[in-house]
């Protein structure tokens, strides 16, 4: 979408007559940061990333049960089947097929896209992300700069290190804890 724009609005630039492109190039200020970098040495989201990793595990242990209660009572079901009378078959039969049911429901419940764990992360997340963006935001208008791409998701051929805002919005984070 940005790529899209930045071409709109390069090709609007060398439709205007006596505009070079080069003068337009040099009056666009830019910079970037690198948002890796950011989550990676930020200490709230270490933080946020320990705290969510813990629930991940925890829902991880609930399915790991309910897993083995399914396989262990398909596995009852087969051993005992010659055994069991069409009652009791039947009845394990709803069992397993309750447990699976219940599974399915979990794993919707938890690791779906409005899952449990999509909510804890954006929960967990979204603060740090506030942050962040405000900071770029104050600085781009302290500089001055029309835009600021994030490296880690865009597809950035050269950049001048000048223009690399990470470190300054690391300082500013850790400041403001």
């Amino acid at each position: 979408m940005m790529y899209k724009a930045l071409r709109v609005f390069a090709l609007g630039a060398m439709l205007v007559p006596g505009l070079a492109i080069s003068s337009l190039a040099q009056d666009l200020k830019i910079g970037y940061i690198d948002s890796i970098k950011i989550f990676e040495e930020y200490k709230e989201t270490q933080e946020a990333e320990r705290v969510y990793r813990q629930d991940v595990d925890a829902w991880t242990a609930q399915k790991s049960r309910m897993e083995q209660d399914i396989v262990r009572l398909r596995d009852e079901l087969q051993a005992q089947s010659l055994m069991l009378s069409d009652e009791k078959k039947q009845e394990k039969r709803l069992e397993l097929e309750r447990l699976m049911q219940e599974y399915e429901r979990f794993m919707e419940e938890t690791f779906g896209d409005d899952g449990l764990a999509a909510q804890r992360n954006k929960e967990l997340t979204q603060p740090i992300l506030d942050k962040i963006n405000r900071i770029i935001e104050d600085l781009a208008k302290e500089r001055g700069l029309l835009m600021v791409f994030d490296v880690a998701r865009a597809d950035v051929v050269y950049a001048d290190k000048t223009l690399d805002l990470t470190s300054i919005v690391l300082t500013q984070l850790q400041q403001q804890q």
